[in-house]
């Protein structure tokens, strides 16, 4: 039988949308445009949160 994954909750802050380009407004010497790389900061650029965990143990 095929065991499938659980899917994991996409994050809330960029809506599965994690990395975008942002263009800076100047060009290249090669006349393309001048872009910058950013990343969620909640998701760490993933897309996907991990679920709270139910109970935390303190301690050893």
């Amino acid at each position: 039988m095929p065991q499938h994954t659980p899917t994991r909750p996409i994050c809330g802050h960029c809506d599965g949308f994690p990395t975008v380009t942002i263009t800076t407004g100047q060009t290249t010497p090669t006349g393309q445009r001048q872009t910058i790389t950013a990343h969620c900061p909640a998701c760490h650029g993933t897309g996907h949160t991990t679920p709270a965990r139910a109970h935390t143990r303190i301690g050893a």
